[in-house]
């Protein structure tokens, strides 16, 4: 009993300090709160992985709507400030929604979600020359379930880097 014991502690140490040995593999995820170009030391400036980790690369709209949210407004102009840092740099913004509705409606409700994001952008003084739009309706959802919080998750506007 007692070496089963030992062998416990050793092993649970083992773990623990293998777990505080391992590289963050987390990147601040959507709503990414860094300043612009600052943060995560493992990504590329400039790059979509630096978008995502450090700006964040969505905003998510209520249903029905593509009003653009106090929140979203936030991330849009961490956007367009990171967007001025690399003006060599164009974007798609992809507009997405939930999987209720027709196909029609959320390719028009999609589409209306990409362009107030990208008129959102223009307004902060980004070229609208270097942000189109597409709709992909409710036909690439970032979350698969039927419930609010999928759905949630589901009716957004996707910034994409289009010239790496």
């Amino acid at each position: 009993m007692k070496n089963s014991t030992k062998w416990f502690a050793v092993l649970s140490t083992l773990l623990l300090l293998s777990a505080c040995d391992a590289p963050n593999s987390g990147n601040g995820g959507a709503g990414g709160t860094g300043g612009v170009g600052g943060g995560s030391a493992d990504v590329v400036k400039g790059t979509q992985s630096d978008l995502e980790a450090n700006v964040g690369d969505r905003v998510f709209f209520e249903l029905d709507s593509s009003a653009i949210s106090s929140e979203a407004q936030g991330t849009l102009q961490r956007q367009a400030d990171w967007l001025k840092q690399y003006s060599n740099v164009n974007v798609t913004i992809e507009g997405h929604c939930d999987e209720r509705g027709t196909r029609e409606y959320n390719l028009a409700l999609g589409e209306r979600r990409a362009a107030a994001t990208k008129k959102y952008l223009v307004s902060l003084g980004i070229k609208a020359s270097r942000v189109s739009t597409i709709s992909y309706g409710k036909e690439r959802p970032a979350v698969l379930g039927s419930n609010e919080a999928a759905w949630a998750q589901n009716r957004r506007a996707v910034t994409v880097i289009t010239n790496p």
